[in-house]
């Protein structure tokens, strides 16, 4: 496609590599005027049954590593007066869903943490986007579920990773502050779950979303028993 690629493999649950990552980075193609913070990882299991480093280890990687590279690129990216920073969040982070908390507070921290950006930077050259995907159709963490042999609820919708990769492109060209990707428009629900939040607690399982984590969870046997008496 006329341009240079380069890899440069990085363990971001080590936060010392962070530093080294961008070096390298700026080595082979130059400064960074584009940083996508799309690395992330996912497990479904009853919270009780989480241990405390996997706990901090999917903080460590969803949250606290967008925000360290971010930290690292923007200074050159505000001295150069150009820049673009995107963060891939989820609809988890804007609605919980059981047995993902920790995935779900992660997500919900990245939209925050870019309302936070945008408002503190508003009057300069350099932009922050969150892209918000439903179910990922054919790649990544979902259809790793489905690969297992897990069927995918009904209602909630899907995307695929090509129509997320168009949405990035868009919200980098036009500076868009949050870019929801699914089927079904989800809105109008998130919408009413801000004035009717009880309501819209109630109607959430009709999604099935609870359900199939909650499938996935016993599965591997990670389902806290005694709260299934309650």
């Amino acid at each position: 496609m006329g341009v240079r690629a380069a890899a440069v493999p990085a363990d971001l649950g080590d936060f010392g590599q962070i530093d080294t990552v961008v070096e390298r980075t700026e080595q082979e193609l130059g400064p960074v005027d584009l940083l996508i913070n799309n690395a992330g990882i996912e497990s479904s299991a009853s919270f009780t049954r989480r241990t405390r480093d996997g706990l901090t280890a999917m903080v460590d990687i969803n949250l606290t590593a967008p925000m360290l590279l971010t930290h690292r690129v923007l200074p050159g990216m505000l001295t150069r007066g150009e820049g673009h920073v995107v963060f891939i969040s989820s609809l988890a982070g804007k609605r919980g869903i059981g047995y993902l908390e920790p995935y779900c507070a992660t997500k919900a921290g990245i939209i925050n943490l870019v309302q936070s950006l945008r408002a503190e930077y508003s009057g300069v050259p350099v932009g922050f986007s969150v892209v918000c995907p439903g179910f990922v159709m054919g790649d990544g963490m979902f259809q790793r579920y489905l690969d297992e042999g897990m069927r995918a609820p009904r209602l909630p919708g899907h995307t695929t990773a090509d129509r997320v990769a168009a949405k990035v492109l868009a919200a980098i060209v036009r500076d868009l502050p949050e870019v929801h990707v699914n089927s079904v428009p989800l809105r109008p629900l998130l919408a009413l779950a801000e004035v009717a939040p009880r309501f819209v607690e109630r109607l959430a399982p009709l999604f099935g979303a609870d359900r199939f984590f909650r499938r996935a969870s016993a599965a591997r046997g990670l389902v806290d028993s005694a709260a299934e008496d309650y």
